[in-house]
């Protein structure tokens, strides 16, 4: 899936995306969108996102103005060990907490 206009727009105002994965019911997870992908936090202070490494997911997006579902979106998830810039960037999107995390996931959008 190519990412577009309106799903881009999307994904950098979302604070929080819906995952489901196989096998998992969908889950509200924290998300960032930065360098061409959304970026997931997962355990410690934050809930556990329904994410491994490889695994087939969908994003879904809400319209950040109505709250109406806007895209429901196939991405691969990436257990990744984030930068020091994306790290940062990852604890300022989350203004009302000092996250702590077990794992960070990088979810890439098919081209």
């Amino acid at each position: 899936m190519e990412i577009t206009r309106i799903l881009d727009a999307a994904l950098r105002k979302a604070a929080a995306v819906w995952i489901t994965s196989p096998g998992h019911e969908p889950r509200l997870v924290h998300a960032h969108w930065r360098a061409d992908a959304l970026w997931v936090i997962s355990g410690g202070t934050e809930p556990v996102a329904p994410l491994s490494d490889g695994a087939q997911v969908t994003v879904t997006v809400r319209s950040p103005s109505t709250h109406s579902h806007l895209v429901d979106a196939p991405a691969v998830a990436h257990l990744t060990e984030p930068d020091d810039e994306t790290a940062q960037a990852l604890k300022t999107a989350r203004l009302n907490t000092k996250p702590e995390w077990d794992a960070v996931y990088r979810l890439e959008f098919s081209s």
